[in-house]
């Protein structure tokens, strides 16, 4: 999980770098004007190389931190398996199906909570009423509670 983590972080790197140095050899180099300058056209394409970069490696980190948590999960499944006296004892397939049983749960639950955020307020400009638009999150964030506790 951490190699493949790594090579997420690394190819958003690349791209960003690529990006970077594109604005700068246009920019600089042949226009004569700064890299961040709203008048180069490669400003657009840095900052999106910035954002793809970006993504990549927010992506790769949470990744890598839900694999790392489902084996974790599933080697000290393993482990209290083989323990004499203990009540997993035996049963190693069980306790190994329920570490990946409960992530799969999460992400229907989670797609389902997706869905149920929505609402009617609409806002003009600066007039969003900030009650209206946290319960539309907070009703989705706990239909996905309910759901994966109900499904756990």
């Amino acid at each position: 999980a951490s190699s493949i983590a790594l090579f997420a972080r690394v190819a958003g790197g690349i791209y960003t770098k690529a990006a970077d140095v594109g604005a700068d050899l246009v920019g600089k180099v042949e226009a004569g004007i700064d890299e961040d300058d709203p008048h180069n056209p490669a400003v657009i394409a840095d900052n999106v190389g910035d954002n793809v970069g970006d993504v990549a490696g927010m992506g790769a980190d949470l990744f890598e931190s839900y694999v790392g948590s489902i084996i974790a999960a599933a080697s000290l499944a393993v482990t209290q398996a083989q323990k004499e006296g203990d009540t997993l004892q035996g049963k190693s397939t069980q306790a190994i199906a329920l570490a990946f049983l409960l992530p799969a749960v999460g992400i229907v639950a989670s797609t389902i909570g997706f869905f149920a955020v929505n609402t009617s307020a609409q806002g003009k400009g600066w007039d969003v009423h900030l009650g209206t638009l946290m319960w539309a999150l907070e009703k989705g964030m706990y239909l996905a509670a309910a759901l994966f506790t109900a499904g756990a």
